[in-house]
């Protein structure tokens, strides 16, 4: 049983020998670093290359830093220089951040980076364990100002290794290569976003101006000014069913319905009070800079929102209305009018005063509803993807180790 213990759940084929038990410092040097003094211009401005813990993010590979130092700098500092395929670790103020260098550089006093010994240790292999380097810094870290890791502590963490370096290169390559794809999806992702927020910015009407700087050919009449409460009826009143499907604040995330929950009429939570009609906008009026708003276009159940949530029935195009109200102009007039600090909200009288642009042709509010419905749908999908991608990994990472 216990020799079953040091075997992964699942495993490469061709590989079938038990993992074994190393220390960090058997298979690498753990190498700090050291800053050259800030009051010589001589030692800064140069072409090496000397990193920050704030420099390392979310990047998996690192090739160029903020600040450099001269040689002369280098030499008059305790900053030792790092090979390709090092992987830097913070060791403190914010201990666990990884990254692996493309080119030789080094690093200030906020690091304990890791040098794989070669043909013992795969850079990759090594940073796929970020977050069991993390957890054992922030485990074995001390300090009063602030905890830290020290380079003897790191050299002294045990890992289970798999017995040859093969394994360990397919293991790293198979983790590169998801990494990748969860990349790819995130750029997509927010390059989709990036791209609804300039559109919003251009399809509406800036202050003072009453026709957008973008909008679909054909249409030149200039948008009327109007309260949002004459575009939508605010909070029908509407008998609960004795059983329904109950909407909450946290089961809206951007403009998807994520979850709900059945309840009774009696079983219910006092908010429970906005029962839904396919075409009613739902406007989260607690924490609004969220944006976490819902076009409700079902029609199979009885689903009712909380009162944490303002209900407007559409006297416009109802994809239209959700345009407006996801808009920065529209969210910077709503943070305006709210009130609390910690969990700012408005009222749902104070929602309809609001003031907005809307075009006096309603085939032009469609196509701009239609415009928009597509892009959320877009990004509704690469999200979808991202999140079964980081699941994958976050599985085989629990399964392909030890």
């Amino acid at each position: 049983m216990a020799e079953k213990s040091k075997i992964p759940a699942i495993r490469f084929a061709g590989f079938t020998d038990a993992w074994e038990q190393r220390k960090l410092g058997e298979l690498a040097d753990i190498v700090g670093g050291g800053t050259p003094s800030t009051g010589v211009s001589e030692y800064w401005d140069g072409d090496i290359d000397w990193y920050a813990p704030a420099e390392i993010t979310d990047q998996i590979f690192i090739n160029s830093s903020q600040r450099k130092i001269t040689a002369e700098g280098f030499a008059h500092s305790s900053a030792r220089m790092l090979p390709e395929g090092t992987v830097l670790f913070t060791s403190r103020a914010g201990i666990g951040k990884t990254a692996i260098l493309q080119r030789k550089g080094c690093t200030n006093q906020g690091f304990q980076s890791i040098v794989p010994h070669k043909d013992v240790l795969i850079s990759y292999f090594i940073f796929s364990r970020t977050e069991e380097l993390k957890e054992y810094g922030e485990t074995i870290g001390a300090g009063s100002t602030f905890v830290e890791v020290s380079g003897k502590q790191m050299a002294e963490m045990e890992l289970m290794m798999p017995p040859t370096i093969d394994e360990q290169r397919q293991i790293g390559t198979y983790f590169h290569n998801l990494d990748n794809l969860i990349t790819l999806h995130q750029r997509k992702y927010d390059k989709l976003v990036n791209v609804k927020k300039a559109m919003l910015e251009k399809m509406f009407p800036k202050d003072g101006v009453d026709v957008p700087e973008i909008r679909f050919k054909g249409f030149t009449e200039a948008w009327e000014q109007r309260k949002l409460g004459s575009l939508a009826i605010f909070n029908p009143k509407a008998e609960l069913p004795n059983v329904f499907e109950y909407v909450d604040l946290e089961s809206v995330v951007g403009t998807e319905m994520l979850s709900h929950r059945t309840e009774s009429k009696r079983t219910a939570p006092s908010r429970a009070q906005r029962l839904a009609q396919t075409g009613d906008l739902f406007y989260q009026t607690v924490r609004p800079y969220q944006k976490n708003n819902f076009l409700f276009e079902k029609s199979d159940k009885y689903y009712v929102f909380s009162t944490g949530y303002a209900q407007m029935r559409p006297v416009v195009d109802g994809l239209f209305l959700l345009c407006i109200v996801q808009s920065n102009g529209f969210m910077k007039v709503v943070l305006d009018n709210c009130t609390g600090t910690s969990y700012p909200s408005i009222k749902s009288n104070d929602l309809a005063e609001i003031e907005v642009y809307s075009p006096i042709n309603p085939k032009e509010q469609e196509y701009i509803g239609k415009l928009f419905k597509g892009i959320d749908n877009l990004i509704t999908l690469h999200q979808r993807k991202l999140e079964k991608l980081k699941n994958l990994k976050k599985a085989c990472l629990e399964k392909m180790f030890v």
